[in-house]
């Protein structure tokens, strides 16, 4: 029976041992061998794990697969994007999973033709490791990718688009902020944050009255972010009646950002609010503001029952002084 090496690799015999028991008929053999060779990091495992990967049982490719993720580079990269077709589904997942944690920009070469692949599972991996890659060659194949029937697909194009913050691709994410699908809408929107154009947060903007809240929740959020928020605020105010409390904290939080002053008296009824993590928000951002007009709305929640609301409101009260 095959020990584990606890990651000590002396020389090219360890290795040789490992590759050895890869092909041993035990699997509990196979599968220390797979533990070993990730903890080694030696790059020469690399070519053993994807070996691996060929396996007859599933369970030792759906390691091999795991494994490959704690290695970088072309290599792993190529080993990954072939295991994204196993017939097992947990295997695929895995590989799926240890592609995204590639960091090299060179692996994307090996990744980017697999975006136009058949399967929708498979393309989507490939957007979701390109993002991280941030390589702009990958900006072509994904504004190609907003076009595919799968909403998934569309949504993991809007990340690798985002990712990039190319001015070029600013009509794009305009365009799919009005896709059919609400997370492919959500995705676009937070992506438009880092455009400096007005029609950017115009579009920023209208999301604010999507029918779907999560999307009008990323709007009051990414006009925090974005350049040009701050001509939005009258619509940011008017989130604040917004019937899910998630959409009114990120509008107080961005109308804060954005130091609206005259915001103040709109916020400050949400310390009122029974949700406490709304309280606590609107206390932060009158403090954030210094909004002395409305110091007797904080005082009043000087006694809110919550920890961390007193805590904000004192702060804030402090910030008035």
């Amino acid at each position: 029976m095959l020990v584990p090496m606890a990651g000590i690799f002396e020389d090219t015999a360890d290795l040789n041992e490992l590759a050895e028991a890869l092909r041993s008929g035990d699997a509990g053999e196979r599968r220390v061998a797979i533990l070993d060779l990730a903890d080694s990091g030696l790059p020469e495992a690399i070519p053993l794990l994807a070996s691996a990967l060929s396996d007859d049982d599933a369970g030792i490719r759906l390691q091999a697969a795991t494994a490959l993720g704690s290695f970088d580079g072309v290599e792993a990269a190529d080993a990954l994007t072939r295991a994204l077709t196993d017939t097992d589904p947990g295997v695929a997942q895995a590989a799926a999973e240890s592609l995204a944690e590639l960091k090299d920009p060179a692996s994307a070469d090996v990744i980017l033709p697999f975006v136009e692949h058949p399967s929708a599972f498979v393309k989507e991996a490939a957007l979701r490791a390109l993002k991280e890659l941030r390589r702009p060659e990958a900006l072509k194949p994904a504004l190609g990718a907003l076009r595919d029937d799968d909403p998934r697909v569309r949504v993991h194009a809007v990340g690798v688009i985002g990712f990039l913050k190319l001015e070029e691709s600013v009509p794009a994410l305009r365009s799919a902020a009005s896709d059919s699908d609400a997370t492919v809408r959500r995705a676009a929107i937070n992506a438009l944050a880092f455009s400096q154009a007005p029609a950017s947060a115009d579009v920023i903007a209208r999301a604010l009255n999507d029918p779907e809240w999560p999307v009008r929740e990323v709007a009051a959020e990414s006009l925090g972010r974005s350049p040009g928020g701050a001509a939005a605020k009258d619509a940011l105010v008017a989130r604040l009646e917004d019937e899910f409390w998630q959409v009114r904290l990120k509008a107080i939080r961005s109308l804060a950002a954005l130091k609206i002053r005259s915001s103040a008296l709109a916020i400050a009824p949400s310390l009122k609010h029974s949700q406490p993590n709304l309280r606590k928000e609107a206390a932060a951002a009158l403090g954030e503001l210094r909004a002395s007009e409305a110091k007797a709305f904080l005082e009043e929640a000087a006694d809110d029952i919550d920890a961390d609301v007193r805590k904000n409101v004192r702060w804030a009260l402090g910030r008035l002084d």
